[in-house]
């Protein structure tokens, strides 16, 4: 592999590790440069009293990603992160008692649903799954898979701009769930996933199926060593492949000439070291008020709505849930109420739905024999829209939860616990203390999203949820692709 110019990445997350891979498979020389003791971003670890904590992500999807990535530098998820599909991928769990898994392969799934829901909406699943392949096929390469120069750039394919109007993507998301499915748990089983990109249902747009077509369709896996073993993985094999990586250490600024271009870094201690481009993957607001403080940030990154946030708890606890799946959603009894406490209200969910992981069901290194990892996490206000005391209401959620758990047959012996509230996402550079980014209304997404460069400063590059694609590790490790191809055209 022939070296030719020498790009900085700032963090080695998983956009990092993919803009480091991608730019490498195209000869450049690459230095990332992470603060932390090791790689991961947001897809962090946490060691404490015995047992180890996933800090960042709990679902994987669409692995040919991760491949992607992995064979840009020599290796391949099959050499480099032995995975087991996860089946179930989710087992949701409603007020009045009852439960629907969600299988793996189209025919479990279709007897699911019969089983639970009736032959009804099990014939309509077939309808319902050929419609969300379809609507991932037209939008992965044509619209989320690329880089936009402006708005117009959407006409440059109107083919496809087409077929989305005909398949009903900008309509809404709600909405083109319940025409399809008469069971209410069917509604929010095929459309909470909106909350990934920071919308209720009825406000998101259709298009954003695409996300329940990636988990409930192409399927959950889960790596061996836990989610923790993605990052490493990635950047393992990075190494290997001649990229080079600086621990524990912190860009303190971005070095430019006379002209405006970028001409390196400099490091917390001073030292500096050249680039011909930079790739930051901090959010937007935090890279611009850090690195580019001379110049007016995007509209969206000064006054963008972002998506909500969450208080997570990490508990280590004596015992093993017998019922629970890896991934267990506990959907409370109110829906659209629940969204406007959050979204609108600035509020708690006054009947909260919730997320539930038991990561050490299939890693054995994350507790003690005998023992549990507990993933919790309740949706709360992100800190633009929400005024509350964190520190008052914190220990309050603690007891809710710890009650919740108990009820739902979850073991509450906890031995050692961890909790992490928006204020802690901001203090580690989330803006409005969200590790959700911003939200994907239309006015934020594709070409209207903040760009992943900016001409005023010539050699600057951005990857992350922040900009283009979006949020959730596939559209970060998209983000890497085009932001390495950004890199690319302006140093050919």
């Amino acid at each position: 592999m022939e070296d030719i110019l020498t790009t900085i990445v700032i963090g080695a997350g998983l956009a990092g590790l993919a803009t480091a891979a991608h730019l490498r498979a195209a000869g450049r020389e690459v230095l990332v440069v992470e603060r932390e003791d090791v790689p991961g971003g947001r897809a962090g670890r946490l060691h404490q009293d015995g047992f180890t904590f996933d800090t960042g992500p709990t679902v994987l999807t669409m692995i040919d990603l991760v491949d992607e990535v992995l064979r840009a530098v020599g290796s391949s998820v099959e050499a480099a992160l032995p995975l087991q599909r996860l089946d179930p991928a989710y087992r949701a769990r409603y007020a009045d008692g009852s439960a629907i898994h969600v299988r793996h392969g189209h025919t479990a799934m279709t007897e699911e649903i019969a089983r639970t829901c009736g032959a009804g909406d099990a014939a309509a699943f077939e309808d319902f799954t050929r419609w969300l392949r379809r609507l991932y096929e037209v939008e992965m390469p044509h619209f989320i898979g690329r880089n936009y120069d402006s708005p117009t750039d959407l006409l440059a394919r109107p083919g496809a701009a087409l077929e989305l109007v005909r398949l009903g993507g900008f309509g809404r998301l709600g909405p083109a769930i319940r025409r399809r499915f008469a069971d209410d748990r069917l509604h929010r089983l095929f459309s909470f996933q909106a909350m990934y990109a920071g919308l209720a249902p009825d406000q998101a747009l259709a298009i954003y199926a695409v996300i329940t077509y990636m988990d409930s369709i192409e399927g959950v896996w889960f790596p061996d060593g836990g989610m923790r073993a993605l990052p490493q993985a990635m950047a393992d094999a990075n190494a290997q492949a001649g990229v080079e990586f600086v621990y524990g250490r912190s860009v303190s600024r971005i070095l430019t000439r006379h002209d405006g271009a970028v001409m390196g870094v400099e490091l917390d201690d001073g030292e500096r070291i050249g680039a011909d481009a930079v790739v930051t993957t901090l959010d937007l607001p935090v890279a611009y008020a850090r690195h580019a403080e001379d110049l007016r940030p995007p509209r969206a990154a000064r006054t963008g709505d972002y998506s909500p946030s969450a208080l997570v708890w990490h508990l280590g606890v004596r015992g093993v849930p017998e019922h629970a799946a890896h991934h267990n959603i506990h959907f409370g009894r109110a829906w659209k109420g629940a969204f406007d406490d959050l979204l609108v209200g600035g509020r708690r969910m006054s009947d909260p739905s919730r997320l539930v992981c038991v990561p050490s069901k299939d890693d054995a290194s994350a507790a003690p024999e005998g023992h549990s990892t507990l993933y919790v996490l309740e949706p709360v206000p992100n800190l633009h829209v929400g005024e509350i005391d964190w520190e008052v209401e914190t220990p309050r959620m603690q007891e809710e939860l710890l009650s919740f758990l108990a009820g739902e047959g979850y073991p509450t012996d906890v031995v050692t616990d961890a909790v992490v509230t928006p204020v802690d996402w901001q203090q580690q550079g989330m803006a409005a203390g969200t590790p959700f980014a911003l939200a994907h209304t239309f006015a934020q997404t594709g070409p209207f999203r903040p760009a992943n460069h900016d001409p005023r400063r010539p050699g600057l590059f951005f990857a992350g949820s922040s900009t283009v694609p979006g949020v959730g590790v596939p559209m970060v490790l998209i983000s890497g692709r085009l932001a390495a191809r950004r890199v690319s055209d302006y140093l050919a």
